[in-house]
């Protein structure tokens, strides 16, 4: 009988980043804290993946893996690691030789990599903007990365209760009584030279705002401990750095109007849309088993889409993201056709009201025009034809 193969769950780079010995996956999530540290320094030195297995008891384990990696989500190049030098004329070294350390699928130009390396090096409270999936939240993983500090994430946006994650909560225990627990944030704040990672600011709840305000004042850098019996003051340690990641636009209905006073308390560094030229080259560099014909028409339906969205008589509202284009090739690496691919991954983001003069129907258009037999016959559904039909009656 044949041996079935075990499949992990999730697959690790190990990079030695100091003495430290952190584990990246193939989305650049840190992993370092769920695998011994005996297991990171075994892998690092003998140069494999380290794989997370489920077991028959249902936990998980973390183990050698020399298998094939998904190339839909590849684990991210290996950039060089350095000490962040403290001198004015060093500084200046590292910040214009820095574009050697942005991994090559992070898609952003030269100077505007130098001026967040440049921000993040000199304490400065960042916030990365652009529209969703453009990469904002790898630039700033890859900041962290480069830089070799400590670091720390918090998800803002998937907290409903931002007293908890930045402050902290009172419990009672039987023997305790009524105690404190300071949140993970505070921690985080009092750890020099760290940099902590604020994803989703613009779809934080506002009192997460205002509790933050006294914290990213260069000014104040302080953060009071309400919930606590002495309402302790934590003052946030020297070299600290705050990057947040916001989505800013009529078109984010989960948003909110980000506050101005928080919005000046940050440095902005803007994702530009990629070009159809940088779109071809990072999936070619995802995806180099899927052909260049069709990778190529994957980034020409991505910008048609685009330029359609901004135009002034635009007939759909918001092109598709790179985040859109990378799924849509994993799909085709999967074995999908083109069509098939749009069917699932694009399609769904338009608007299917109005048959023909539909937003979907506008895609379905864009997307036939680059599939292989050039046929219409499936391009709309019995309900857009009988739509169509009706509205051929008047």
């Amino acid at each position: 009988m044949t041996k079935q193969i075990q499949i992990p769950t999730d697959v690790v780079r190990v990079e030695k980043s100091g003495v430290r010995f952190n584990a990246w996956d193939t989305d650049g999530v840190k992993r370092t804290s769920e695998i011994t540290t005996g297991a990171r320094k075994r892998a690092f030195e003998g140069s494999y993946l380290l794989g997370r297995f489920e077991m028959k008891n249902g936990k998980f384990q973390w183990r050698r893996w020399d298998g094939e990696v998904s190339q839909t989500t590849p684990i991210t190049e290996d950039s060089s690691i350095v000490e962040v030098p403290q001198e004015h004329e060093e500084i200046l070294q590292f910040i214009h030789n820095s574009y050697g350390l942005k991994p090559k699928m992070l898609m952003m130009s030269e100077l505007k990599w130098k001026y967040l390396v440049r921000s993040g090096v000199r304490g400065k409270n960042i916030m990365m903007t652009g529209p969703a999936g453009c990469g904002k939240t790898m630039a700033a993983k890859s900041l962290v990365n480069s830089l070799d500090r400590p670091d720390y994430y918090f998800n803002l946006g998937a907290t409903q209760d931002p007293r908890s994650t930045l402050i902290g909560n009172t419990h009672f225990d039987s023997k305790k009584g009524t105690y404190f627990s300071e949140s993970h944030f505070v921690k985080a704040i009092q750890t020099p030279n760290s940099v902590i990672l604020l994803d989703e600011l613009s779809r934080a709840h506002p009192d997460a705002w205002n509790i933050l305000m006294t914290v990213l004042d260069y000014g104040q850098r302080y953060l009071r401990l309400d919930e606590s019996s002495g309402s302790d003051t934590i003052k946030v340690a020297d070299g600290v750095t705050f990057v947040a990641t916001a989505n800013i636009g009529n078109e984010y209905t989960s948003t909110r109007v980000m506050d101005k006073a928080l919005m000046d308390r940050f440095t902005i560094v803007e994702m530009d849309v990629l070009t159809e030229q940088d779109e071809t080259t990072l999936l070619g560099y995802m995806f180099p088993s899927v052909d260049e014909v069709l990778l190529g028409n994957v980034a020409k339906i991505a910008t048609l889409t685009r330029t359609e969205s901004n135009s002034e008589t635009a007939r759909i509202t918001s092109g598709i993201s790179t985040r859109t284009t990378v799924e849509l090739c994993g799909l085709l690496y999967d074995g999908f056709s083109l069509e098939e691919s749009a069917e699932v991954s694009i399609y769904p983001q338009y608007d299917s009201t109005g048959g023909v003069d539909s937003e979907r129907t506008f895609v379905k258009q864009i997307v036939q025009k680059f599939c292989d037999d050039g046929s219409s016959d499936d391009l709309f559904n019995e309900d857009e034809m009988s739509e169509a039909t009706e509205d051929d009656s008047y």
